[in-house]
């Protein structure tokens, strides 16, 4: 077993790629033929979902489907301490998500050729995130 923290660097609101910084951070499961990671996100206004990891658009689309579903300054919202996104990526983050699991094999992520890892910020401003990475495997 494998556990470690990985901290973000704070990120505009949208929808990121981090795959990249993932996979800086398993070199400990690079011989390992089989197993799973597990990403898990410590915030309540962000989220982790797996999707298009080649053409940018899909991630501005992305963007643009969560701010249609879910508007800001809904006069109904009552949690709106933080500002007018508060309560909005609150929401946003329920529906994508809080953890991802990936399968490893042969010492890497077995994400298909056009998957990547997004970080799904919700908040204008978010600052840095928090995920814990827990791999099992042998």
């Amino acid at each position: 077993m494998y556990q470690q923290q990985l901290t973000l660097p704070p990120r505009p609101r949208g929808f990121h790629l981090i795959t990249d910084e993932i996979n800086s951070r398993l070199s400990a499961v690079s011989r390992w033929k089989a197993g799973l990671c597990h990403i898990f996100i410590r915030h309540t206004s962000a989220s982790l979902t797996i999707n298009e990891n080649a053409d940018p658009t899909v991630r501005m689309d992305f963007e643009t489907f969560f701010n249609k579903a879910v508007p800001e300054d809904d006069p109904d919202y009552r949690h709106d301490y933080e500002g007018s996104d508060d309560m909005p990526a609150h929401i946003k983050a329920s529906m994508m998500g809080a953890s991802i699991t990936i399968p490893i094999q042969n010492g890497k992520l077995a994400l298909g050729t056009w998957q990547g890892v997004y970080l799904c910020e919700h908040r204008n401003r978010g600052g840095s995130r928090q995920l814990i990475i827990t791999a099992l495997g042998k």
